[in-house]
């Protein structure tokens, strides 16, 4: 492929000097969306509350930082999304259907949640718990007005956990699948807990036809194993805007693979956090936007502990008129995550004329003292020279591409390591390689 790249990759010595003057780790000036006096400046961006319950966070940071970053239970302390903030600025509001609307002049998640049904070892407990229940709420704070309405808009939650020293195999997979109920906006909660020293899959598969405003929490204790992938292969007239929270305990490892194929509009902001030593985070995504798709991808991960790792990995295909992608990445390393190893890196793979891809990358360091840290984005189409390759060695010009497709998707599917879905997957991609505007 023909690649338009914007690469940066540094190693701890050279980020002695700070940002150039009138830029910011987001690469511009923004504009002042959130003075002082605003909601997600001053006080409201030093705390986050539960209830009752105040944390800190953010103090002294600017609103352009994901330090600074408002964290709230409470839909009252984010304001009205105008679209110009910064977690907005790629989003086609009048698309998300209410969803950002929750709490004016009425609007509510007042539709039925998914229906799950649910494929489990039998070590594997799945709950159905009342909001009230202790477990929900810790793993990961909603970071945006929208996610903090589905925290005030759910009644039930589901609640998957992995005993301690469960040892899953690629045969013995937890599946969720949540059928949607149908274009009523709704609310869903969700909470995998990998107890210590537990092995094992889990795969949230998202289905049928919905307006669903989720959060989805990933609990993994210290020295478990936990692979989550979380795929969105909905009706074309679904839209779906999920938050996933990571927390990862000390020596932990977590896979997180996100597959966004069907829906009008999705939207799902991963984020990672840890709170001990030794945590290791993959991240991996494959979307394939066809005409008229918005699929957004925003990652957060946020290093917190010292001598942890992570890895962001990102593929997509877009084909179609006004297909959509979005990938923002953005990792923090805090002033105490010494011995940090980061990486992540975003490409995509333009099909079509009037496909459109964005991506972001932003790396922002408050420590000098780390192994290593950078990241790439590139966006381009077919490399002439590689369907060239294939043509003189007798292949068609349609097989062709669709074999450089299959290759540069196939990184992520491999990843999953569940042969089953594997192959569902791989039939997915060839549909949508069969539905190619020619």
């Amino acid at each position: 492929m023909t690649e338009l790249t914007q690469e940066h990759k540094t190693e701890a010595k050279e980020w002695s000097q700070g940002f150039i003057k009138g830029m910011t780790e987001e690469g511009e000036s923004l504009s002042e969306i959130n003075p002082e006096s605003g909601p997600l400046a001053g006080s409201a961006s030093k705390a986050h509350s539960r209830g009752g319950d105040s944390h800190g966070g953010g103090v002294g940071v600017p609103d352009s930082s994901r330090a600074g970053r408002l964290t709230s239970y409470s839909l009252a302390d984010f304001p009205t999304i105008t679209g110009r903030e910064e977690e907005w600025r790629f989003t086609p509001l009048k698309r998300l259907r209410g969803l950002d609307r929750v709490g004016i002049k009425g609007m509510e998640l007042s539709g039925a949640a998914p229906v799950v049904e649910v494929s489990k070892p039998d070590a594997v407990t799945v709950e159905t718990v009342g909001r009230d229940d202790a477990r929900i709420g810790l793993a990961g704070i909603p970071e945006d007005r929208v996610a903090a309405a589905a925290w005030a808009g759910f009644t039930e939650a589901t609640i998957v956990t992995l005993p301690a020293e469960f040892a899953g195999t690629a045969e013995n997979v937890t599946t969720l699948t949540l059928t949607g109920q149908g274009p009523t906006p709704a609310a869903a909660h969700i909470l995998v807990h990998a107890k210590k020293f537990a092995t094992g899959v889990v795969v949230l598969d998202h289905r049928g036809t919905a307006v669903l405003s989720e959060n989805v929490e990933v609990l993994v204790e210290d020295g478990a194993n936990l692979t989550v992938v979380s795929i969105q292969d909905w009706n074309d007239d679904a839209v779906h805007a999920s938050a996933q929270h990571l927390q990862v305990g000390r020596d932990a490892k977590v896979k997180h693979v996100v597959i966004n194929l069907g829906g009008d509009l999705l939207r799902t902001t991963p984020s990672a956090r840890y709170t001990g030593t030794g945590g290791d985070v993959e991240m991996y995504g494959l979307y394939f936007a066809d005409a008229g798709q918005h699929l957004e991808q925003r990652l957060f991960v946020d290093h917190t502990a010292k001598h942890c790792k992570s890895r962001v990995t990102y593929k997509g295909a877009l084909q179609g008129e006004n297909a959509h992608a979005v990938w923002i990445g953005d990792v923090l390393i805090r002033a105490e995550a010494e011995g940090t190893d980061t990486y992540e890196l975003n490409r995509n793979l333009i099909l079509t004329q009037g496909a459109r891809a964005d991506s972001v990358p932003n790396l922002e360091i408050e420590t000098g003292l780390i192994e290593g840290a950078g990241h790439a984005s590139a966006t381009g189409r077919f490399d002439d020279e590689q369907l060239f390759y294939l043509q003189a060695r007798g292949i068609n010009e349609e097989v062709a591409r669709r074999l450089v497709v299959r290759g540069f998707l196939n990184e992520v599917i491999q990843q999953i390591q569940v042969p089953e879905l594997e192959e569902r997957l791989r039939d997915s991609v060839e549909r949508e390689l069969a539905a190619t505007p020619r």
